[in-house]
């Protein structure tokens, strides 16, 4: 299935700051020359959309869909959900969502991860939905670690959960993170830093929802994802339009 979705250029005044010192390898990754625009080809315009039949039933569980429902995560059970909303606030439905994360202990399933806090066999850290008429997902996960980065001295990254939102064309893809109300490494964190506008970094920041938390059981958030206008989420990879 395809669709045409033309990109739209950048507002880069909407972006953090590529370059931060603070953020060390920003230095070298941020760009030396001035920065072109160029218009989209139909590669990026259509392409293969992710359909409903590649879902499994606990793709969206992450306390349980690595081992299928035979054993359980470790770690405090936390509930994510919300709506994906465009500028106006409809509902954007259909649209695939992906989470990943760190476990409860702060560590990757990542080749790369060398974090010396343990895996847990029975978390594998990734999950997906697809929104509904009404734009809503929910996801059931365990509460990310914290943990630390080779930046500065003591960096550490505040517990987060990583999303991408995927649209009606191939070239639909945003990437943005997840942190949580009350965490006090978001203030500390050069990664968060390089957001200069409070409000915007806020809206990165998911409140306690305890309506529809669950007794002895898990608490929950509330994250709706903006995909455009004055309230829009903020975007790793954010083309203006998506």
């Amino acid at each position: 299935m395809t669709d045409t979705a033309a990109l739209m250029p950048r507002r880069r005044e909407m972006h953090p700051d590529p370059y931060y010192p603070d953020y060390k390898t920003s230095i070298t990754r941020s760009p030396s020359l001035p920065l072109l625009s160029m218009e989209s080809t139909p590669s990026e315009e259509t392409g293969p959309r992710f359909g409903h039949n590649k879902l499994g039933a606990l793709d969206n569980n992450l306390i349980c869909n690595y081992t299928q429902g035979k054993a359980l995560a470790v770690g405090e059970r936390i509930r994510v959900h919300g709506r994906v909303l465009d500028e106006l606030g409809r509902p954007v439905p259909h649209t695939l969502v992906e989470i990943w994360q760190a476990n409860a202990g702060g560590r990757y399933r990542h080749i790369k991860d060398t974090y010396f806090a343990p895996l847990d066999p029975n978390f594998g850290g990734c999950g997906r939905t697809i929104t509904d008429e009404n734009g809503y997902y929910e996801f059931m996960t365990i509460r990310p670690g914290a943990y630390p980065w080779p930046n500065r001295a003591n960096d550490w990254r505040p517990m987060h959960i990583h999303f991408s939102i995927f649209g009606h064309a191939f070239g639909q893809r945003l990437i943005s993170q997840m942190y949580f109300q009350g965490d006090p490494l978001i203030d500390l964190c050069p990664i968060a830093a390089t957001i200069r506008n409070r409000s915007q970094l806020d809206r990165l920041v998911a409140p306690l929802d305890m309506q529809n938390s669950r007794g002895m059981d898990y608490l929950a958030y509330k994250f709706d994802i903006v995909l455009r206008g004055r309230r829009q989420t903020m975007f790793e990879n954010k083309p203006e339009g998506m």
